[in-house]
Formats: C-alpha cells, structure tokens, sequence
C-alpha cells in the first residue's frame, strides 16, 4: 500500500507511488442515449469491479443528468495529483463536460463513493457568455486548485480549441485560460508538463463537420485536424504548431508521466499512427512517427482501404509500456517503449471490430494477419464494436476497455453498438514479459439497462488513474 501521510493533498507523490495504490473496487463511466432512439438522459454508471464482491461486474447505480441529448463522453477531477503538496484539497468532485450541450455537470462522488450524486449543473450560456466557447472535451484539474476544460468549437460550430477555466471549489466559470484571441483553429485534448513550461494540445475537427457523422470527402478537403499546438505554460500562449507527417486527426495525448520528461506520444486515428513528440536542445519541439498500424484493403465498407482507427491511447505509470486501442480494425495492443523511439510490439488482443469472419467485410489484402479473426463472444454475448476506451489499472495488471466511440460515428460505423448496446471488458496484463490475454469471466453489458441499450464510454477509477492525474 501507498504510504500514508498526516498532511498531503489528493493522490500521489509520484508516478511509482501510485503504482502501490490500492486496487480499483469500483469505476465510473458516462452511458450516452444521444442518437440511440431512446428518449432518456445520459447517466454516470457506477461498477463494481471488485472480484471478492457479489455485485461483481454489475452496474450498482445510475445517476441521470437532468437533460436530454448532452453526449457525455470524458470526464475529469476538481483536483488530482498535481495539488499532492496541498492537504486542504481533497479528490470528491467529478467532473463531466458534455461534448455536444456543452453543459458541465460537477458530480458529488465523495460523500458515498458507490452512488454519486448532483452536486451543480454550469448551464452553456455561462461559458459562452464568459469563454465564447462550446463542444467540451478534456478536463484536467491544475496545481492552481483551477479546473481546465478544452473545447473543440464556439458557440456556432466552428473550430476553436481554446479552454474554459473553473474554480476548483466553487466551480464557477472563470473565463478562458488562453489570451483573448489566442485559441487554436481547432481543439481536442491536452497534457501539461510545468517542468518544461508546456502544455501540448491535438486537434480533431470542427463540430460542424464531425457532428452528425465521418464523410470522407472532409477528410480530402482538409477539414480534419493534422497539427499539434505546443503552448507556453506560464504566457498561456502558442509557440509551436508542429504539422505531423501520416498525422491525421491526433486525438488523445500522453506525456511520458515522470514531470522531468520532455516527450510523449499522441495517437493519429486516421492515419493509424502513433506519434513521438519531444523536445529539442535549443528549447523547441518536434514529431516523429514511431508506429504505423497499415491499413487493409477491402470489400464491402465505406471505404476501399480501412484505417486501424486509434482512438484511445495510454502510458503505464512507470512509463514502460503503451497501450492503445485499433476501433475499426479491433485489436487492442501494448508497446515496450523502453526506448520511446523505438516501440517494440509485445501485446495484442482482438476484441471484435469491423473486421470479423462472417461478418459483412471482406478483407482482400492484409499486411499483417493471415486471416480474418474470429468474433469475439464473452459469457455467450458476441461483443458488437471494437475496443475503443482503455483504463489500466493503478499496477499495470488490468486494462479495462469499452466499445462506443461517439454515438453519432458508432451510429455509422457499429449499427449493432445501437441496437445492442456497448460493454466494458477486462484484460490481463503480463507487466514481466508483456502480453495481454482476455478475462472471459467479466462481462459489463450495458445492453442490458433498465432504459434499453446504451453507450458506454471513458472509465474512471475513485482515487485517480492513469490519464487522470499529472505529475508536477
């Protein structure tokens, strides 16, 4: 166990502290209804992953949000690791931005771990009035005891990737942490790291063109993002617009978790690639491509070739593995990064995907797999989509994973996620060798809700994870 201090604030010391946390009891994940064809709110899940428990793997509460259509998709904490030092704070307020409303719901998770409550409702016309921003992303909670928030558009739908500031106690909208005037075209997700004075954001695209669905003709006009904004920390301004070769539409963005590191990885969906960004001796940054998954020809989608389709990535805390998630192709794998420049392949999984025997894809051309594998069933379910979200656990021995993307492109890509809903899986990690194996004894179906099937996205652990919590 984590040594335990009379005077320390919410988390870790370190990275490797955090490794000797307790195990995950519990986690929280946001269940959409937006474009299912069912009339009800998204909620906040709670599940009970605790093997020794007899609600094991089994949804213990459902809290709805008090409107229709939100999309809630990532969330984030009032304070995390990076507010360590300070004993005041403590970890007990969820944060859940709505990708689609805009509206943030702050949930109350500390007063009873295992059934959250409301605890306030930031209506859109307060961060469009104070911020002119809208379509809410990424939250990360700062040393400051602020809450930032990212943002893919304005008010209207454009591209803007700029960042709603909150207070951390009270939650009240303060105003944007860029300049006026100083927003990114286009917005997604971001990581800071104060040691270097920096914060990275990436770029997906802008909700008008994103919104309803993926029409490839955006992607030939340069609708999609390609770009990473290196910002000054302490100015709150861009420095840096590095554009990435076979960089397109760069989602999620991890710093190597140790604060004295000057480089990353950000995940390119599009392209399938996987990008290293680092620091250069003379103080700027660069980007190079370290894996390429290649696309596969094929019969029967929407395209000739399909992409791997990247959409979640992660570090181990120890910075020694990364793990990240192929939606289309529907294989989840983990890396050595022992060397982050050169990534050595020592995990793979499929776990569904677009590409399975029987299915209505046939693949014509694959540089990778000799043939087609097969569908995945787990407890006699035959999983619909392919892995999308991944957690891991605070060791490093368990990934868990979810299958929805955004209801809008699960809606075109994985009809069968709408019709039967998304799940959550748990994977086995080998942190000596490496090497994933599926637990075929765990089994979340969200398909079976009270309200019919819903979508189930970004997973959360009560004390921090891995994607949660910065190091300064």
């Amino acid at each position: 166990m984590a040594t335990k201090c009379g005077n320390c604030g919410p988390g870790y010391s370190t990275p490797l502290e955090a490794m000797k946390g307790p195990r995950e009891e519990i986690v929280y994940l946001p269940c959409i209804y937006r474009n299912t064809g069912i009339e009800a709110p998204d909620y906040l899940a709670t599940v009970d992953v605790d093997p020794k428990s007899p609600q094991y793997c089994q949804v213990i509460h459902r809290l709805p949000m008090p409107n229709l259509k939100d999309e809630l998709h990532h969330s984030g904490w009032n304070t995390c690791s990076s507010c360590f030092g300070d004993s005041t704070k403590s970890r007990t307020k969820l944060v859940l931005p709505s990708l689609i409303s805009s509206r943030i719901y702050v949930v109350d998770v500390g007063s009873e771990p295992r059934a959250p409550k409301l605890h306030k409702v930031i209506e859109p016309k307060d961060i469009h009035a104070k911020c002119e921003l809208a379509f809410l992303h990424t939250t990360h909670c700062l040393a400051s005891g602020e809450v930032m928030i990212s943002s893919l558009g304005d008010v209207k739908g454009n591209g803007k990737g700029g960042f709603v500031l909150l207070d951390g106690e009270t939650f009240e909208v303060k105003g944007t942490w860029e300049r006026p005037g100083g927003a990114a075209p286009l917005g997604y997700d971001f990581w800071y790291q104060p040691r270097h004075n920096v914060m990275i954001s990436t770029e997906w695209a802008a909700p008008n063109v994103l919104r309803d669905g993926f029409n490839p003709a955006d992607v030939e006009a340069g609708l999609y993002g390609s770009h990473l904004h290196v910002w000054d920390w302490q100015r709150h301004e861009i420095v840096q617009t590095l554009s990435m070769k076979d960089g397109l539409i760069p989602l999620e963005i991890r710093f190597l978790h140790n604060p004295d590191a000057a480089q990353g990885f950000v995940g390119c969906a599009l392209s399938a690639t996987i990008q290293r960004f680092y620091k250069n001796e003379g103080g700027t940054w660069s980007v190079e491509k370290v894996i390429q998954v290649p696309p596969k020809k094929v019969k029967g989608w929407l395209l000739p070739e399909m992409p791997g389709l990247i959409t979640d990535i992660l570090l181990s805390l120890d910075d020694r593995f990364l793990y990240f998630s192929n939606w289309l192709h529907g294989d989840l794998r983990q890396y050595d990064i022992s060397d982050p420049q050169r990534p050595r392949l020592t995990g793979q999984l499929f776990l569904g995907g677009s590409i399975v025997k029987g299915g209505p894809v046939q693949v014509l051309e694959d540089q990778e797999l000799k043939s087609q594998p097969e569908p995945l069933v787990v407890k006699g379910k035959r999983v619909p989509g392919g892995p999308q979200m991944i957690q891991l656990s605070l060791d490093g021995k368990r990934l868990y994973v979810t299958t929805s993307l955004y209801s809008a492109w699960d809606k075109q890509f994985y009809p069968d996620l709408i019709r039967e809903g998304s799940v959550m899986l748990q994977v086995d990690v080998d942190t000596v060798k490496g090497g994933l194996k599926l637990n075929p004894n765990f089994l979340v179906d969200f398909g079976k809700e009270p309200l019919g099937p819903a979508l189930a996205h970004e997973l959360r652990y009560p004390g921090g994870d891995c994607s949660s919590d910065i190091w300064i």
